[in-house]
């Protein structure tokens, strides 16, 4: 009897004390953001963006958590586990959704276990190449795999990522075979393209952009089937050739399920507010990224169409991450 008191008194507590906390203003304390990649790659440039925008207008810090591994699959988990309270937040890109169909098991459900709160940004991805492969256009190129196939070594940011699925789409569209090489993250996967070690990569404009203006990379076709504003000189990859071949991404900010819906409302004002002023619009467009700050409900359809997309052609080329 005293054991069942006691343990109706304990939920009666925690109740109370849930019912105090949704009584606080939101935020009360700092702001966990993961991004499940390393620092230095697209996501990670524009939630260090975002960040000091939200903490501007909420009064409280968001701070940028780097928790990369398996495709970015490790931070996602980290953050559809955590408590619904939206002191954790995942900031993440299209990986999000092509892991869906890459890995056999994954510690969540891609649609289910979020609340999606709004995609930021829109960006085109850009195939570039080491300037000492001897190739200038897509032709060339296409015409150098086909005499050495399996020779040219790409580089992506991880087996799976869209780097990956990128180049998997090219070389069955082109018609060509080129030699994977997977690293953890977009910073390694530069730093072997620069150095030489591999010759060819397909990244965001965000990355590639200040390496194509020194010169320490040569832009080659690019992803959309719009030419990047940033990169107006640079073809689409369409246009180049490949007739049809588009693989664009998207950045978004999502919190975990069950958050409730007055602090995801919160989030999403705030972002698009963030989004629509002049310092963080021009940081984002200088980039080559594209603002978007859509309702969660509008994030949420493009997710899911995206989860179909990259599924059919996952299992056309039989790929796998595990």
């Amino acid at each position: 009897m005293r054991a069942t008191v006691a343990a109706a008194a304990g939920a009666a507590m925690l109740g109370v004390a849930a019912t105090a906390a949704l009584a606080q203003p939101y935020p009360a304390k700092a702001v966990r953001v993961i991004v499940p990649f390393p620092a230095g790659g697209g996501i990670d440039f524009v939630a260090r963006a975002l960040a000091p925008k939200l903490a501007e207008y909420t009064g409280q810090s968001f701070v940028v958590d780097n928790r990369s591994g398996a495709s970015g699959t490790i931070g996602t988990e980290a953050v559809a586990k955590a408590a619904p309270d939206g002191y954790t937040l995942l900031a993440t890109f299209s990986s999000h959704t092509q892991n869906a169909s890459l890995y056999s098991k994954l510690g969540y459900d891609t649609v289910r276990d979020f609340a999606p709160v709004t995609q930021i940004a829109t960006v085109a991805n850009i195939l570039v190449v080491n300037p000492a492969l001897p190739v200038k256009s897509l032709k060339e190129l296409i015409a150098l795999a086909k005499k050495r196939p399996g020779e040219i070594l790409y580089a992506s940011i991880g087996n799976g990522t869209p780097s990956h699925l990128s180049a998997e789409l090219f070389d069955s569209m082109a018609g060509i075979k080129m030699t994977h090489v997977p690293y953890k993250g977009a910073a390694p996967s530069m730093v072997s393209l620069l150095s030489g070690e591999t010759q060819l990569t397909f990244t965001t404009v965000v990355v590639a952009l200040p390496h194509v203006k020194s010169g320490r990379l040569r832009a080659l076709g690019v992803a959309s089937l719009k030419r990047a504003a940033v990169m107006p000189e640079v073809p689409t990859i369409d246009e180049a050739g490949v007739r049809g071949y588009e693989s664009n991404a998207w950045y978004g900010l999502l919190a975990p399920a069950k958050t409730p819906a007055a602090i995801v409302e919160q989030l999403h004002r705030e972002t698009v507010r963030a989004l629509q002023s002049p310092d963080l619009r021009g940081s984002l467009t200088n980039q080559g990224a594209e603002p978007v700050g859509n309702s969660g409900e509008q994030f949420n359809a493009i997710i899911k169409d995206e989860i179909e997309k990259w599924r059919k052609l996952v299992q056309t080329l039989g790929l796998k991450a595990d």
